[in-house]
């Protein structure tokens, strides 16, 4: 019988120290967590971030593809890795040059005409055709998988600038009428286009890409087919005609879906910087930037958290790049007034600036945030300064 009293009770000894242990356990480990959550309150030197990415790129430098009829100089994430969302075209067309009949199967074609004029004819999956003439500051906009063409009406050559919503389009990989119809049977082309074998023998076999046409008559041809329904969503837009929004050192023209609404995934922006102006510090929470120097220079700071700050000069024929939710600045530089083509992956056009920001705080959570005395922030601007002087 003591026996069996004996075991009990080492058995309830036993428990006993069980769940001492586990207490003791328990306390240690809450203990462990505990410190890391302390210490993830301060900052941790050991911890990287990668740098900043380059977000310059000269695109007129490269060598970009020459023809009989013209040439163009592209920019995609190859040449400029950081363009994931956008892609960029500077093509020229020498009078008579025609980019042939061709499609591009993954990205909308947004232009914008430097010089020179341009007549385009466009057909969309509903059988609508349009042809209509652009020059200097005109858009178009070919959304994706529509066919169209593009040829110089002279008297000069025609300089202007396409941008893509993929940053992996590229110009050099498109859909071009003749690589297809090179690459099939003209037994098959014979049935399907009503002419004999022996008419597809002298057709290039090859994308003839960009090719030296004659100059188009000033008054265009009517289509070949006089049925084709009219197009009800224009494809052109006059830019350089808008009223711009106009600050004290310079001013801007924007086009977005509203006003051009068959622009349904970019928002386009021509920026006229005076000597010395200042873009002020600001960023776009809904798309990235993309900027083309058509004239004068200026400088680019962006800011990418972390304490990671870049900065880089812009000339002429030079793109930058710069992510959604970026804080950023451009000073104008020199004493030629600075022109910027800017394109937003986006159809709306959205901007936070820092000087419309704290206006809309109250100033003790302004001077509290600084350090700054309720003088210094009754001093502070109360809205967004656009482009200061």
């Amino acid at each position: 019988m003591k026996s069996n009293k004996a075991s009990q009770q080492d058995k309830r000894f036993s428990r006993r120290e069980l769940f001492s242990v586990a207490s003791s356990t328990a306390a240690v480990a809450a203990a462990s967590f505990a410190i890391p959550r302390e210490l993830s309150a301060e900052p941790q030197e050991h911890k990287h971030h990668a740098p900043l990415q380059g977000f310059k790129y000269d695109i007129e430098g490269s060598e970009g593809r020459v023809t009989a009829g013209g040439s163009a100089k592209e920019a995609n994430v190859d040449e400029f890795p950081i363009s994931e969302s956008m892609a960029g075209v500077s093509m020229r067309l020498h009078p008579g040059g025609l980019r042939e009949l061709h499609w591009h199967a993954i990205a909308a074609e947004w232009a914008y005409v430097i010089k020179g004029n341009i007549r385009t004819t466009v057909i969309s999956p509903s059988g609508e055709a349009e042809s209509a003439d652009f020059g200097p500051g005109d858009v178009w906009y070919f959304p994706k998988g529509h066919g169209h063409a593009l040829q110089c009406l002279g008297p000069e050559e025609a300089h202007f600038i396409l941008v893509f919503d993929d940053g992996h389009f590229s110009e050099f990989g498109t859909f071009s009428i003749t690589d297809w119809m090179g690459h099939t049977s003209p037994e098959i082309l014979a049935r399907n286009l009503n002419l004999p074998v022996s008419a597809f023998s002298s057709i290039p076999r090859d994308e003839a890409y960009i090719i030296q046409g004659n100059v188009p008559p000033a008054i265009p041809e009517d289509l070949r087919n006089a049925t084709l329904p009219e197009n009800q969503f224009p494809h052109k837009f006059r830019l350089a005609q808008m009223t711009p929004f106009r600050f004290s050192g310079g001013e801007e023209r924007i086009v977005s879906s509203k006003e051009f609404p068959i622009q349904k995934t970019v928002t386009g922006v021509i920026q006229d910087l005076k000597p010395g102006a200042l873009r002020e510090l600001h960023w776009h929470p809904n798309a990235d930037e993309w900027q083309y120097y058509i004239s004068g220079r200026s400088r680019v700071t962006i800011f990418g958290a972390h304490g990671r700050v870049a900065t880089e000069e812009f000339r002429p024929g030079q793109i930058a790049f710069i992510k959604q939710g970026f804080g950023h600045f451009v000073e104008q530089v020199g004493d030629e007034p600075t022109r910027i083509l800017i394109l937003f992956n986006s159809p709306v056009y959205e901007e936070i600036s820092l000087s419309g920001w704290l206006g809309a705080n109250p100033p003790a959570l302004v001077a509290d945030n600084f350090g700054f005395s309720a003088e210094q922030v009754a001093k502070l601007p109360k809205a967004s300064r656009g482009i200061l002087s």
